[in-house]
């Protein structure tokens, strides 16, 4: 029997209750997770960093559950806001108690850092007493109650059929409608050639980088006066989700402009922001980020390319690789060293100008050349790797116009890339999610749709809830940042939790598809490979949580 309004409100209320109890328990577990943690790698106080090396999975964990809580915080918040607005539907509230009740049951049991690592209170010196007054909580039980997520299951997938996966509560009508135009500007122009692109392995059309031009993707952020749309990050999230959600590819093209733009806008002079700035905007000049070298992989302080100065010109010698986009690109932010200062103090970054390549001659300028990185995914840029033997980048091309300051201004920009890599990792993760809807929906077994299924109604249900619970956590990012508020530790939780919902809603649909997904026609192949860079680039998962726990232990003391 139905049940009436005020019943299904009611209901939906203590829902919210139980979350909220749910989340405070959480947070409990976590301070005690956080002493433990201290203990081991801050006795007086302070991190010391050889005690975080040798202690590195319980620091790991500690990120690992702080990224959980946290999102758990924003997905409440999220759930608050539209009871609020009288938007909290049935959807939402399976949504809220499918995502709280596996992640309660992660914080108290064990939460997957990768395949074959799990973190557990006890990595944390968490006592046995407080997982179990942890797990005695009315609303940690009530809210892992078999029924209850059973229904909430079935009412998901169902909602997710007729094309209802959740409301976002963005509560600005700019942002509704900048997603609104980039979700069709996708499927019009995106989508139906994704496949095409990566099955040939051949370079994003300049027809689409010009309509992204049109569209204003790579000035989104920059701002009014330097001819961008002068939009914040949360902008930057829909936009990168929505193309990402087409192809991968596409989503990424616009993070060069970006980081280049934030680092030029950060860190250059009047002169070099008026120059690139307009360009960049424009999508004039395209520009690719040349950070990382052989052997060093996120150890950007051992980079070894040199830049010597030369009366007007630098001249650069060195090897880097994994250059995204290199060959038709006009621009390089480029990582040096030009001093002999150890570490990261005698790093530069350089604005370096190079013809654009082609096919048939990718790196046609005189004291560079380059070969292709064969990849499994992540194509449409292509990757490369690239020597340097005595290549010029004139003089005023130095960021800032002072040497020594390059690793700095980098830094500045990884918030920024953080927070678009988690939204790049969701739109692969919507992708996934709505492949695996459309297969299990049309593909019959033994006289039944694929989602008539428990195994597989459940599996799409989870990735609609995750996948919103890590939008919460990267929105909340974008904000931050927005609000001009540190969020270095957000925006890797970001990306940290986005990328594992990624990966694990391409796993779960090319196992929806079966030995079909294991087929290159089928598009659930291609995403499968795309899913699985995103835990690498921007910053490893290990690297990313060694810097989250890093942080949150020093906000601690």
């Amino acid at each position: 029997m139905p049940l009436d309004a005020d019943v299904r409100s009611e209901v939906r209320d203590d829902l919210l209750t139980a979350c909220e109890a749910g989340l405070s328990a959480a947070e409990r577990l976590l301070e005690a997770g956080r002493r433990g943690v201290a203990g081991l790698v801050a006795p007086d106080g302070r991190v010391d960093p050889a005690r975080l090396d040798a202690h590195q999975f319980a620091a790991h964990a500690l990120a690992w559950t702080a990224t959980t809580v946290e999102a758990l915080r924003q997905t409440l918040r999220w759930a608050r806001t539209l009871r609020a607005e009288g938007g909290f539907g049935v959807a939402e509230a399976a949504i809220l108690r499918l995502g709280f009740a596996e992640y309660l049951a992660q914080i108290g049991g064990g939460i997957p850092m990768s395949g074959s690592e799990i973190a557990r209170p006890a990595d944390m010196c968490v006592a046995e007493e407080s997982v179990a007054a942890f797990r005695a909580v009315p609303a940690v039980a009530a809210l892992a109650d078999p029924a209850a997520l059973a229904a909430a299951r079935v009412v998901l997938a169902e909602e997710m059929g007729e094309g209802r996966f959740g409301a976002d509560a963005l509560g600005d009508e700019a942002m509704e409608a900048v997603r609104e135009t980039f979700d069709r500007f996708v499927a019009a122009e995106v989508a139906p050639i994704a496949q095409g692109i990566h099955d040939r392995d051949e370079l994003i059309p300049m027809g689409l980088v010009d309509s992204m031009s049109a569209m204003g993707v790579f000035g989104l952020t920059v701002p009014e006066e330097f001819g961008g749309l002068g939009l914040g990050k949360v902008a930057m999230c829909l936009v990168s989700e929505a193309l990402s959600a087409g192809y991968l590819g596409v989503g990424s093209l616009g993070t060069r402009s970006e980081i280049a733009a934030e680092l030029i806008r950060g860190g250059g002079t009047a002169a070099q922001k008026e120059r690139w700035l307009p360009l960049l905007a424009s999508g004039a000049v395209l520009p690719t980020a040349v950070f990382t070298e052989p052997n060093t992989g996120s150890d950007l302080g051992a980079v070894r390319t040199r830049a010597v100065r030369d009366g007007d010109v630098y001249r650069v010698t060195g090897a880097k690789t994994w250059i995204t986009h290199g060959a038709r690109s006009d621009l390089m932010t480029l990582l040096v060293r030009t001093s002999d200062a150890p570490g990261y103090r005698g790093l530069s970054m350089l604005l370096a100008p190079k013809p654009r390549g082609t096919e048939a001659e990718p790196f046609p300028a005189a004291g560079m050349k380059g070969a292709e990185i064969r990849v499994l995914g992540y194509r449409g840029m292509k990757e490369y790797e690239i020597g340097f033997d005595g290549f010029e980048v004139p003089v005023d091309g130095l960021l800032g116009g002072v040497e020594g300051q390059g690793f700095k201004q980098l830094m500045e920009t990884f918030e920024s890339a953080r927070i678009q890599t988690a939204a790049r990792a969701l739109g692969v993760a919507r992708n996934a999610m709505e492949l695996a809807l459309a297969y299990g929906r049309e593909r019959e077994a033994f006289g039944r749709a694929l989602t008539a299924f428990p195994r597989v109604h459940a599996k799409l249900a989870m990735m609609a809830a995750e996948t919103m619970m890590a939008r919460q956590l990267t929105l909340f990012a974008a904000r931050e940042k927005d609000s001009g508020r540190r969020c270095d530790v957000e925006a890797g939780m970001a990306k940290l939790l986005a990328a594992r919902v990624a990966w694990a809603n391409a796993d779960s649909a090319l196992q929806i598809h079966g030995g079909n997904g294991y087929a290159l026609e089928y598009p659930i192949s291609r995403v499968l490979c795309d899913a699985r860079i995103l835990s690498i680039f921007e910053g490893a998962a290990e690297v990313q949580a060694h810097v989250i726990a890093r942080g949150l232990l020093g906000r601690a003391n």
